[in-house]
């Protein structure tokens, strides 16, 4: 009994000190500096009791990850497709009441650049490595096998979102994404890159390139939300409600907590939606046309200090009309679209306003760091010559008329239109520089304007500063700002270095030497290099051109001193041929560094995944069987059915009464195809891009029960965009045929999806409808697409 008690008094001292080293551990651990270079962050050792009742003992203080003490909330506004001119603080004709609000209180930057495109730009600006490094080379449509232009951003670069998320901040993202591969966007996943998946707590928004503002698909977290039959619905309205009631919400329930959240609306990008009141306002204003604006765009800029005395117009590109030269059909269509543009960029403006004064109402406005990027990059020239009544015909090869636009003139920017605006507008909102998006060779591609604003972390008021800088500094800056330093390590992936320089060495210095001194650019050929006050470049293809001017090999490089030529009006390169020599070899390395080679100069051609080598879920199927409840298929995830015969068969099962409704649909006002039931009669229709409708239908109504129809098309074949011979069949039995004269070659819709049972977002059928009201009033099993 002796021996066994000394034991027992033996193994509790054992115990007592094991706990006390333990519990000195775990003190020590809590003491120090928390490791934040990997994360998510270890929490110490958690120390174990030998007490019997819970209420004799002491409970371990809980591990909490928070962000370092006085760590600001952050909002990064991220505009689209809006150059440097494109608000009145850069000299714009255009109020932008928000953006010259926090200029005055904060500092605009004036040498601030994207990639020239949305994605790389998008990429580029969260996670603070350049384009290439996050495998965007172009477009998310236009992914390719090679690194650098997959579409799939790694691991190894893990975005801001994340960084702040697992350092204790709340994160949110509204509006725009754009930054998944096309073939992971769909039920099946992964859903590795969606923004749930790259940091964000919460997501509401699209993940494409662009939306339709008046019937958008959109997402709330992984899952399609239904739009509210709302006839005054607008997307950009939406997402800044979600937006101020995500942060009103987060900031009721922990106010010491900071947040991240990132409002990309799809304003100002095509297309051009915007309510009458908004664009009402504007008219007349832009009567002078794009030549005389872009002088008078100069002369403001220049007279506010914007840009340096002596700065100059570069000649327009050739292909873009002087507006003297212009009919007076032709002046009356592009002012009204230059007036719809203007009131979409004011309403973008107010609506970025709405969520500032949020903040402000939370109390927590001096503490939350501001950037307003008003551009993911130049206003888009990919209107062409004439605009467009709807910018699907863009990508089918189909030239819109002025006479065939001119009477739609009322209607321009509302429901029943997706308009885009004329080449030349976009020019003139790029001064003073000489080209636009796409082009990653001129800063009319590349620069926009930008505003900086944190009261607690920003002395000078209205400030300005000249130093270069680019969006991938965006990243850095906000981790100076925060006291965090770049993880090298994140859920277990060791990370590569961020390619940007924190901005925050200029926010009290601006005469401080400049830290960013070498970037390369790239987007679908047009390339250049800036290093230290220098930039080589080369114009390889213009946005409204079908093909490049010359080989890559072959082509024509120009040399500016930008610390001399605020707007590249003076090619120094027959005068310095071998500074103009040792650029382009520094491009070279820039850009084998960062997976920019081999370059691919192909952006229509890389939409076809066949073509560019991508992974493509239909690719080899011939078949795609599906059934009610199956929608939100966007183009990328459904079978392929342009420039080839099909053969679509469903199963029906009709109530009593009669049914009604959308079976299958593609597409939507704009362009697409539906297999439907109206009014009890089974029936097909072809929309050609909103331009030409065929309608092939049953004679007489459906019995009530089950059902098999079928419509066959006969494709003429010899090239794309052929029309065909359609014939629709109920039970086997023909019931009626038509020709459909001619059908899209390309794509149907950047947003619209396939829908079994309904047809979401605007109507293929007009008479039918969208949304709830084209749903279908039976049941339908199954329903089969082959093509052959």
């Amino acid at each position: 009994m002796k021996h066994r008690t000394q034991r027992l008094l033996k193994a509790e001292v054992r115990a007592a000190l094991a706990l006390s080293i333990v519990v000195a551990s775990f003190n020590a651990a809590s003491a120090r500096e928390i490791d934040r270079s990997v994360l998510p962050i270890m929490p110490p050792p958690v120390p174990y009791t030998l007490d019997l009742d819970v209420r004799e003992a002491t409970a371990p203080p809980l591990f909490k990850v928070t962000p370092p003490e006085g760590a600001p909330n952050v909002l990064i506004v991220l505009v689209d497709d809006l150059g440097f001119a494109g608000t009145s603080a850069f000299g714009g004709p255009v109020t932008t009441p928000t953006f010259d609000g926090l200029a005055a209180e904060g500092l605009r930057f004036v040498d601030f650049h994207t990639t020239a495109v949305c994605s790389p730009t998008r990429v580029a600006i969260k996670s603070g490595r350049n384009h290439h490094i996050n495998n965007m080379g172009g477009i998310s449509e236009t992914g390719t096998p090679f690194p650098g232009n997959t579409t799939q951003v790694p691991d190894s670069v893990a975005p801001l979102a994340e960084i702040l998320r697992l350092n204790g901040y709340s994160t949110a993202a509204f509006g725009k994404w754009h930054e998944t591969a096309p073939w992971e966007i769909s039920v099946s996943g992964p859903h590795d890159r969606w923004p749930t998946r790259q940091g964000f707590d919460e997501f509401y928004g699209f993940m494409g390139g662009e939306t339709n503002q008046w019937a958008p698909f959109i997402y709330s977290g992984v899952t399609p939300v239904e739009l509210p039959d709302d006839p005054e619905y607008h997307f950009l309205e939406d997402m800044t409600d979600k937006t101020i009631s995500w942060l009103k919400y987060q900031k009721a329930l922990t106010p010491e907590k900071p947040f991240f959240i990132y409002y990309a609306p799809g304003a100002t990008h095509a297309p051009h939606h915007v309510p009458q009141e908004w664009s009402a306002r504007w008219k007349g204003t832009f009567d002078q046309g794009w030549d005389a604006m872009r002088e008078e765009i100069l002369a403001r800029q220049l007279a506010s200090g914007l840009v340096p005395e002596g700065t100059v117009l570069p000649p327009k590109p050739e292909a873009i009309p002087d507006w003297d030269s212009l009919t007076a059909d032709e002046k009356t269509l592009f002012t009204r679209q230059a007036e719809v543009f203007a009131g979409f960029v004011e309403m973008t403006d107010h609506e970025i306003g709405r969520v500032v004064e949020a903040i402000d109402s939370t109390g927590q406005l001096d503490n939350t760091l501001i950037f307003l990027v008003y551009g993911d990059n130049g206003t888009s020239a990919e209107g062409g010559r004439n605009g467009m009544f709807s910018e699907m015909t863009y990508f089918n090869g189909v030239e819109e008329q002025v006479a065939d636009m001119l009477p739609k003139l009322d209607l321009w920017g509302g429901p029943e239109t997706y308009p885009h605006m004329a080449a030349g507008w976009a020019v003139a909102l790029n001064a003073p520089f000489a080209w636009t998006k796409q082009v990653a060779s001129d800063f009319g591609g590349t620069k926009v304007g930008v505003t900086v604003h944190w009261p607690a972390g920003i002395a000078a008021k209205g400030g300005q500063r000249d130093q270069f800088a680019h969006v991938i500094d965006v990243a850095p800056t906000v981790l100076e700002a925060a006291g965090l330093p770049q993880p090298n390590m994140v859920n277990g992936v060791p990370q590569i270095p961020m390619d940007g320089v924190s901005m925050l060495y200029t926010f009290d210095d601006p005469q401080a030497e400049e830290r960013h001194t070498t970037q390369y650019f790239e987007i679908f050929g047009n390339r250049a290099l800036y290093h230290e006050g220098w930039w080589a470049r080369t114009i390889h293809k213009a946005p409204w051109e079908a093909k490049p001017r010359h080989a890559l090999a072959d082509d024509v490089w120009e040399l500016y001193d930008t610390s001399k030529d605020f707007s590249l009006a003076n090619d120094l390169s027959e005068e310095m041929p071998e500074k103009l020599a040792e650029m382009k070899t520094m491009f070279m390395v820039e850009a084998g560094r960062n997976r920019a080679l081999p370059i691919d100069d192909r952006p229509i051609e890389r939409v076809n995944a066949a073509v560019a080598g991508r992974p493509d879920l239909m690719a080899g199927r011939t078949t795609l069987t599906l059934a009610e409840g199956m929608t939100g298929m966007s183009e990328n995830v459904f079978i392929n059915i342009k420039n080839r015969s099909k053969t679509i068969t469903a199963t029906v099962d009709v109530p009593e009464g009669g049914g009604h409704g959308t079976i299958i649909a593609q597409g939507g006002r704009f362009g697409g195809w539906s297999l439907y039931v109206e009014n009890g009669v089974p029936a097909y229709h072809y929309n050609f891009l909103g331009l030409e409708r065929t309608t092939i239908a049953g004679t007489g109504p459906l019995s009530a029960g089950s059902h098999e129809i079928r419509f066959d098309f006969a494709y003429d074949g010899d090239g794309m965009g052929k029309g065909g011979i359609g014939s629709l069949f109920v039970d086997g039995v023909q019931v009626a045929s038509g020709r459909i004269p001619r059908t899209q070659p390309t794509i149907f819709s950047a947003d619209e999806t396939a829908d079994v049972g309904i047809d979401l977002a605007t109507p293929v059928v007009e008479s039918i409808g969208a949304e709830a009201r084209s749903r279908f009033t039976g049941a339908i099993p199954v329903v089969t697409v082959a093509v052959e």
